[in-house]
């Protein structure tokens, strides 16, 4: 509904009824130490005058600046027609894909999406959606304990190469599942698993999970990490950038046998960045695993009358026939997020996509060539990179990524936080979207501030 019609006198008459004293009685079950706090910023009560008005300077904070953050949220060029389509009438409120009587454009477009990412990622099948990047990681982690009949530990390998964010997630879903995740550590010259450090006899463990490219944008030895994996029984999760694997070798032919589920965070294929979101996580995986994978799958098929039909299969959620043995308790996704992704998909093709890519890539060396002539800069990791790159300041990060945003740049990703050791570093993120001028204008910036 579009405003709550409730006045204070109906909330009294309806409280009075249930012999409730306020509303607050409803929720005594709850430990005060859980409850949200209110909402300090919202104003109780505002004329639609001044709504516009607060709204409309909260929206101003977004714009008029230049945006060189990645880590993990994308900003690329979303063609016009995307959005226009995907708001129609007739998939804005149509989107839901967990019921059987979606509308058969629904599904039908759902089923073109789970093909376009099977063919990215070079796996047999794909789900249709997730909630987000993290915790499709944290249902590959629980997919992978279920589906790994070799192995009967509950041990996941995670290198410190993963999102900070996805990590934090996957520990916090699975803690209580007990299902133990063991990190990894990276080399510090590269940024990347050194995959000659890792043991020659590790144990028994259910999944090693490998990102690609990690959070530093620095692109793992993947080949070498899924036989490492595969040689000692366990399975192999990717965690991959859709965009990247327009140019990059795709999870399915990783190493000898290729990893067994890839996941990610599908916001970088035509979901803006929208101050957090939403976003969408897809997943994929081998044929041999499809009856462990959470959520649910599209399929085609044809009617009595032998008519191409789509139709909604393998949803083995708690709340259908599965109960108890239900592969996860999923109860949406983001349908429309994917609806937008099929479409910016679809208009680009496989070479649109790839140029992408490929401009993103461009975009980032040409940075890091800039680099080499601003003091104080250099370049962390001697790895190879796709279009993210740490930097390593001559002072702290955080003050000078404060002068630089007060100045309309918001200059990168401070490492400090979550990597203690790289104290000075920063991550920075160059797409499709910036220019040479734009490149120069930064590079210009960042000595300034470093000389101050």
């Amino acid at each position: 509904m579009p405003y709550i019609p409730h006045t204070d006198v109906d909330v009294a008459d309806m409280l009075r009824a249930i012999g409730a004293n306020k509303i607050d009685d409803l929720f005594d079950e709850i430990p005060a130490s859980l409850r949200a706090k209110p909402l300090q910023q919202v104003p109780p009560q505002v004329t639609e005058m001044e709504l516009n008005r607060l709204m409309a300077e909260r929206a101003a904070q977004d714009q008029g600046a230049r945006c060189f953050i990645g880590a993990g949220a994308y900003e690329h060029h979303i063609p016009a027609p995307v959005w226009e389509i995907t708001t129609r009438g007739e998939f804005y409120s149509a989107y839901t894909p967990y019921q059987a009587e979606a509308s058969q454009g629904t599904l039908q477009l759902l089923y073109e999406f789970q093909s376009m990412m099977t063919g990215l990622t070079g796996l047999d099948v794909s789900n249709a959606s997730l909630y987000d990047g993290a915790s499709a990681l944290a249902e590959a982690v629980l997919m992978s304990v279920r589906a790994n009949r070799r192995s009967t530990s509950k041990r996941i390998l995670m290198p410190r190469t993963v999102h900070p964010l996805y990590r934090k997630v996957v520990r916090a879903i699975v803690y209580h599942q007990n299902v133990t995740v063991e990190e990894v550590d990276y080399a510090r010259d590269n940024g990347c698993i050194d995959v000659t450090s890792l043991p020659s006899n590790p144990g028994d463990f259910a999944a090693l999970v490998i990102p690609m490219p990690n959070f530093f944008g620095v692109l793992e030895d993947v080949d070498a990490l899924t036989d490492w994996a595969h040689q000692h029984g366990a399975l192999v999760i990717g965690v991959v950038n859709p965009t990247a694997l327009a140019v990059l070798k795709p999870p399915g032919q990783w190493g000898a046998k290729g990893a067994d589920i890839a996941c990610g965070e599908g916001q970088p294929l035509g979901i803006p960045m929208s101050s957090g979101g939403p976003y969408f996580g897809f997943m994929c995986c081998r044929q041999e695993h499809m009856r462990q994978m959470p959520g649910r799958i599209i399929g085609r098929t044809v009617d009595v009358d032998g008519k191409p039909g789509f139709v909604l299969t393998l949803q083995a959620r708690e709340q259908h026939i599965r109960r108890s043995k239900a592969t996860s308790n999923i109860c949406t996704n983001q349908g429309l997020m994917v609806t937008a992704a099929t479409i910016y998909m679809s208009l680009l093709g496989g070479e649109g996509l790839a140029n992408v890519a490929s401009a993103c890539h461009a975009n980032t060396l040409l940075l890091a060539e800039r680099m080499r002539n601003v003091s104080g800069v250099r370049k962390a990791f001697a790895a190879p990179f796709f279009h993210e790159v740490v930097l390593e300041l001559n002072k702290p990060a955080k003050p000078v990524l404060a002068q630089l945003a007060a100045k309309g740049l918001l200059a990168g990703y401070d490492l400090l936080a979550e990597y203690p050791e790289l104290d000075h570093h920063l991550l920075v993120c160059v797409t499709e979207t910036k220019t040479a001028k734009d490149i120069d204008d930064y590079s210009a910036a960042l000595r300034a501030a470093l000389s101050t």
